[in-house]
């Protein structure tokens, strides 16, 4: 095997995480740093410098507050980001500390900008209205909200306490649009805060958000924890909106619904010993004042034969529902299910934020300062998720498997932890990657659809990016 020689050069600018020349160019197409340095500051680095450097951080998967220690003196982190000066880890905790509650609803607004400025794509499903005769197709834009718990046990923080996972910790309540799953929202709550608690307001504002980004109808999934009886009227309220919500059944009679099964139901057999019967009931409630009938798909589930094939003494009944906006004719009691069925695909992007931004077990023991970190993984989450979407699903992009998104690590993987020389000629700023590097079609790709319309062209015929040869002999 040939040994390398070790040196380190004197004069080339090398950066591992040229990636970050994408997230900078998002964070450039928000009002972030403009609005944020709206806050008073009687002295220190700006704020918006604070922000902007910790987004950078969780894009490349960092999440601490000392991790910025390592760009103090990077010069490309400052170009890229466009900012005047890398604040220190204690600076950049205690400006977290003291201007949280200000900065927190600037960041989310620039989540939004965001996605607004890039035209971020919002898949819709599509569903038939109608009768046999005649059927219209119908386009939603789904809209997923539900809490997750984030283990932060054996620590003192403010707002830990006991969640329903078992653990100490927090539990964030998210919201997540169409079938990409851009985030809306990621309000940090209390571990011990039941998902109900205050939830209309968070839906009031996710909403208002979501009909910013789309003009087609919503249908909001929601989880046995939201069957509340003010959330079924509040979303029946809500123009261009449905609802699918998981039925608590609390304590019911089983055998009486079985009955009603049998009355009611069609009934399907899966395998030996097994038999499903599903059908809607409709439910006169009144709240306020007002009184509505709401459609619930119920699913009777009967087993005289276990599923290792042991025969039951008793058959075992199960009962489930899900309260729907959705009439009969627009949408099959199958179909509702199957719906809901596609609400668990949110848990891999509580996943991502978890695993992939860093962001479990939170840095700061303030709780005001959390939900600053919390919103500020937001905005890098659907940068990246842009970032993918438009980057990695292309023809040329680096080999992968087929798939209709790409996790926030594969993003960083394949082009936040890109390597390129930092080349500086006259006023001229490129970044230089190898000819071999199979990132850079995608590289190329997203960062001219980042430039302005009117700045692309120029991208084009000044060559502001380009490659280099790298070879070892």
């Amino acid at each position: 095997m040939r040994s390398f020689e070790i040196v380190r050069s004197s004069t080339d600018t090398l950066t591992s995480h040229s990636g970050l020349a994408l997230v900078g160019r998002g964070i450039a197409r928000t009002n972030l740093a403009r609005d944020l340095d709206t806050i008073a500051l009687r002295h220190g680095i700006a704020h918006s410098d604070c922000v902007i450097s910790y987004v950078a951080l969780l894009a490349t998967g960092k999440s601490d507050f000392a991790a910025i220690e390592s760009r103090r003196d990077d010069a490309f982190f400052k170009e890229v980001l466009d900012i005047t000066k890398v604040p220190s880890a204690p600076s950049l905790r205690q400006r977290f500390d003291e201007h949280a509650a200000a900065m927190i609803g600037h960041v989310d607004k620039a989540s939004i900008d965001f996605l607004l400025a890039v035209g971020a794509p919002i898949t819709p499903i599509v569903l038939k209205h109608g009768t046999a005769l005649r059927s219209d197709k119908v386009k939603y834009v789904v809209l997923d909200m539900d809490v997750f718990p984030m283990d932060n046990s054996g620590t003192k923080k403010e707002g830990v306490s006991y969640t329903y996972k078992g653990f100490d910790g927090y539990a964030p309540l998210a919201a997540y649009l169409g079938e990409e799953g851009w985030c809306l929202a990621c309000e940090l709550r209390p571990g011990s805060q039941h998902g109900q608690k205050e939830f209309i307001y968070f839906a009031e504002r996710v909403v208002a958000r979501a009909k910013q980004l789309t003009p087609l109808l919503l249908l909001v999934r929601l989880d046995s924890g939201h069957d509340a009886i003010e959330n079924r009227f509040w979303f029946a309220s809500q123009g261009h909106t449905d609802v699918i919500i998981k039925w608590n059944p609390r304590r019911q009679d089983l055998a009486a619904w079985l009955k009603l099964a049998e009355e009611k139901g069609v009934w399907q057999r899966p395998r030996e010993g097994k038999r499903v019967g599903i059908f809607s009931v409709f439910v006169e409630e009144e709240h306020g004042g007002v009184t509505r009938e709401f459609r619930r798909v119920m699913r009777v589930t009967e087993r005289t034969i276990d599923k290792h094939g042991n025969p039951l003494l008793v058959p075992e009944i199960t009962v489930e529902g899900w309260w729907t906006s959705l009439g009969e004719i627009a949408c099959a009691d199958e179909k509702i299910i199957a719906l809901y069925c596609d609400h668990a695909t949110s848990e891999q992007f509580h996943s991502e934020f978890k695993t992939d931004l860093d962001i479990e077990r939170l840095p700061s023991g303030k709780f005001a300062t959390n939900d600053l970190v919390m919103a500020s993984a937001v905005l890098a989450y659907n940068i990246l998720r842009w970032i993918g979407l438009v980057g990695l699903l292309r023809e040329d992009a680096p080999v992968r498997h087929d798939a209709k998104r790409r996790r926030l690590k594969t993003v960083m993987q394949e082009l936040m932890y890109v390597a390129a020389r930092v080349v500086e000629s006259g006023r001229r700023l490129a970044l230089k990657f190898s000819h071999r590097c199979q990132a850079f079609p995608s590289f190329e790709a997203v960062y001219a659809k980042l430039r302005s319309e009117e700045h692309t062209s120029e991208l084009q015929s000044r060559g502001l990016i380009s490659y280099a040869v790298f070879c070892l002999k």
